[in-house]
């Protein structure tokens, strides 16, 4: 990304935005004795926020705020942020290097090159950048120049994402050896990824019983729902293997794309990142196998989550971001009460049950006169949100699938 939401996986390489901004985007809290604990995309994100609320000018709380919203799945919500950080400076290649990552994240491979080209022309460099362009040259079946990319994003602070990528792109290409060698350094260190990404490129490159051995190794269970895609992964184009293994998009029958609906996405979150692609084509099968709606009906809309209806940067004039829902959206509720205020620590003591079930999903709450609601999603429907409810069952927590109106605001956990 676990669950099955409806999203499109997105894995960001944070150190790209963080190389050249100031304080609030290091993602590191300093404690006694020289320990450090790294920050979670959520808290990143809150913190930030808090630093817009007094100054929605802040240049780097921009920056990191977008770079926060892409790992947290929120690619929308990053665009926000990056436009107002061009706004505040247009002169710095951070903006356009991060609308380039959020067109990646949404698939847009050819509409997010424009936007690389301007960040180094504003002093970017490829080790910079890499990371990201290299999987938009991924997407449009260039594997040469994406492996080029990823191998100069090598010597940056994205380096083992894109080494992960490389892996793949590597696998793509044909060339086993090669991928599975540039994976060898983070298997080493024990990478929790890395035993995801290895199944797809067994699964690139012709052997996908061994690709579900290893699946089921790095995911437990998961083996028989992947198994499908698995197996169909060699028969797709570059560029839709690409699509398929790093964003969870798998073409449907009928040629149309379609995204799996599993998993969470905080993705641009690497070391969560595969899990999200294993969870997400696990759930394409119901997908598919839906029936067409009505001609004169809207096609289904496929959405991030969960931070679909998160944050929008904000404005002038204004002091915060704000959460505004535009359309009904179904969601699990696992908490609810008169006290907002209560909900994080009761969502804290839900994740510590079962770190990896919630891994990289964040709360939300939905707040009426009378009460406010602990939400997770949203889902594409209510029978992913059913599945996920079961999975949540299976460690003690009580949810049950809720479906927000029109005028219901919905805000992430803590900024409510």
């Amino acid at each position: 990304m676990r669950g099955l939401f409806t999203i499109r996986p997105i894995f960001a390489c944070a150190g790209l935005l963080f190389a050249a901004s100031a304080a609030p985007a290091i993602a590191q809290v300093q404690y006694g004795y020289g320990y450090q604990q790294a920050e979670s995309p959520s808290d990143v994100l809150e913190r930030n926020v808090r630093t817009l609320a007094s100054d929605p000018k802040d240049f780097s709380a921009l920056i990191a705020a977008g770079d926060a919203a892409l790992q947290i799945g929120d690619p929308t919500a990053a665009a926000g942020f990056f436009a107002r950080a061009d706004e505040v400076n247009p002169r710095s290649p951070l903006p356009q290097a991060g609308m380039g990552a959020v067109s990646v994240a949404n698939g847009e491979a050819t509409a997010a090159m424009p936007y690389f080209t301007r960040a180094m022309q504003l002093g970017a460099t490829q080790s910079q950048i890499g990371c990201d362009r290299g999987l938009a040259y991924d997407l449009m079946g260039q594997q040469k120049l994406a492996q080029a990319d990823y191998t100069a994003a090598l010597t940056g602070t994205d380096a083992s994402e894109a080494r992960r990528r490389l892996a793949l792109s590597l696998a793509i290409s044909g060339d086993k050896a090669g991928a599975l060698q540039a994976l060898a350094p983070l298997a080493a260190k024990g990478d929790s990824a890395a035993g995801r990404v290895r199944a797809f490129v067994l699964a690139l490159t012709g052997d996908p019983q061994g690709a579900m051995v290893a699946i089921d190794a790095a995911m437990p269970g998961s083996w028989s729902r992947v198994s499908p895609f698995l197996q169909k992964l060699p028969g797709l184009q570059s560029g839709q293997k690409a699509a398929a293994v790093n964003l969870g998009i798998f073409p449907g029958e009928s040629g149309a794309t379609q995204y799996s609906s599993n998993a969470i996405s905080s993705p641009y979150a690497a070391s969560a990142s595969t899990a999200n692609v294993v969870n997400r084509l696990a759930g394409i099968e119901d997908q598919l196998n839906q029936p067409e709606p009505p001609a004169s009906a809207p096609q289904p809309t496929w959405q991030q989550a969960p931070t679909q209806v998160a944050y929008v940067a904000p404005a002038p004039r204004q002091t915060v971001p704000r959460a505004t829902p535009v359309q009904q959206r179904v969601w699990l509720q696992l908490a609810s009460g008169p006290n907002a205020e209560a909900l994080p620590d009761q969502f804290r003591r839900m994740k510590s049950r079962d770190r990896n079930l919630f891994d990289g999903i964040g709360g939300y709450v939905a707040k009426s006169p009378d009460k406010a609601r602990l939400l997770i999603g949203p889902f594409r429907g209510k029978s992913d949100a059913e599945i996920f409810a079961q999975d949540l069952s299976t460690i003690g927590v009580d949810a049950f699938s809720w479906t927000n109106s029109t005028t219901d605001q919905i805000v992430p956990l803590g900024t409510e």
